[in-house]
């Protein structure tokens, strides 16, 4: 089952690309609009069936909430912006630092991944790079939009780690629901701020967003988040590193793209990167779980 839901999650999110690139609206208003339909959407059901678990937030929560919100909309603008100022090669390969960032923090934590784990992760990203070429240029606007790919990776990596402590306590449409809902609120503003247009857009482009929110906010996000309560964030960051090959195979049947030489290769190192952290991970468990807690869920929040 958890094998179904990481290739549904997969192709939520790698739809994301091809649609917003096919829709005629502002990227960040498209961001805006996913969340705030994603937050209304999970909502409903939500809170008819939850109540008590809104009821139950304490202040450690709402912080949480907080951080994870407003990392997720910066993640959505300095990866948009970073998308008008270099490559979208460049741009990609960037941000999916996120889960070398989520390594990271672990390791500042005082998770340290374990030398498979490390393994693992350089096998991946170097796919990632095989994929998109890394066509890194020297112009100020390309170094600034780089920058702000790579910081969009580290927001990311905040957002998913947030979320997994969350997720400790909270169902996946309480959390949903909060999380998209913040993200939209802190979203608007940056449009409003930008004074991009909100609601005047072709009719084909609100069909756009509505295939965006379902394909993507509901089904991607939405399974990932679930995830993050049975896969520790650096293995879901993993996981989402497909998300690469699956959006430039997507645009390529669907957009007529042209599809990377290199982007069966690249998929094939990213599958191997994961099965070696999901080994290392798997190892690493066994031998830091007593005999009579190995029936127990692994602990969230680190490697």
């Amino acid at each position: 089952m958890t094998i179904f839901l990481c290739v549904i999650g997969v192709l939520g999110v790698a739809a994301s690309g091809p649609i917003m690139a096919a829709t005629a609206a502002p990227a960040l208003v498209i961001a805006f609009w996913r969340n705030a339909f994603g937050a209304v959407l999970m909502g409903a059901p939500a809170v008819v069936g939850r109540r008590g678990e809104f009821a139950s937030l304490k202040g450690q929560d709402y912080r949480r909430l907080v951080i994870a919100a407003v990392a997720l909309a910066l993640h959505f603008a300095c990866f948009i912006t970073a998308l008008k100022l270099t490559s979208v090669a460049a741009a990609t390969a960037l941000v999916c630092l996120q889960v070398a960032w989520v390594a990271l923090f672990s390791a500042i934590r005082g998770n340290r991944p374990a030398p498979a784990v490390v393994a693992g992760l350089t096998v991946a990203l170097a796919g990632v790079v095989v994929i998109t070429g890394f066509d890194l240029t020297l112009s100020s606007d390309a170094i600034m939009g780089d920058l702000l790919a790579v910081a969009g990776g580290a927001f990311a990596a905040v957002y998913m780690m947030a979320g997994a402590e969350l997720r400790r306590t909270l169902s996946t449409g309480t959390y949903t629901t909060l999380c998209f809902g913040g993200c939209a609120a802190v979203l608007l503003g940056m449009c409003l701020a930008f004074r991009q247009p909100l609601v005047d857009f072709p009719p084909l482009a609100w069909v756009g967003i509505i295939g965006v929110t379902i394909v993507a906010q509901l089904i991607g996000h939405a399974v990932f988040n679930h995830l993050l309560a049975i896969i520790s964030p650096l293995v879901v960051s993993m996981i989402i590193l497909l998300e690469i090959p699956g959006a430039t195979i997507l645009a390529a049947v669907f957009l007529g793209e042209q599809l990377p030489a290199g982007t069966y290769v690249g998929l094939a190192l990213i599958l191997a990167g994961l099965a070696v952290v999901v080994r290392g991970q798997g190892r690493r468990r066994r031998a830091d779980v007593a005999p009579e807690d190995a029936a127990q869920p692994p602990a969230l929040g680190g490697t």
